[in-house]
């Protein structure tokens, strides 16, 4: 059974850092990408950026892009995020989640492509 357990969300204040990780088990994510997506209050879940697992390769939403950097630790089977400059509109719930890789090791911005995910964890950015 596939499990993501993310963990690092807290309380911080403007212009702080947190770094989050998601743990994964249950399979191989060799085929797979990692996604992290957020979700505030009252709107949509969003998605946050991505990195492939087997080749390393990363994307961001431009929301985040200069402030969220992504790595991953393929012998613990954790992916990790670090947010700096965090700003109170990065306040949300942050979820994790597994999906297979399209074409090439194409990796997709949309939630509906993955199907794995975690339980979420809060981040709360104060001004």
């Amino acid at each position: 059974q596939v499990q993501l357990v993310e963990s690092g969300g807290g309380l911080v204040q403007a212009g702080g850092s947190l770094r989050l990780s998601c743990a994964a088990s249950g399979r191989t994510f060799s085929t797979y990408a990692v996604g992290w997506f957020r979700q505030a209050p009252g709107k949509e879940r969003e998605f946050v950026l991505a990195i492939s697992w087997s080749g390393g390769s990363t994307i961001y939403a431009d929301s985040v892009k200069g402030r969220f950097t992504n790595s991953r630790d393929s012998a613990k089977n954790t992916v990790f995020v670090q947010m700096n400059s965090l700003k109170p509109e990065d306040t949300a719930v942050y979820y994790c989640a597994a999906g297979r890789t399209g074409y090439r090791g194409r990796i997709y911005r949309t939630a509906t492509e993955y199907d794995y995910w975690g339980q979420g964890t809060q981040v709360t950015v104060s001004s």
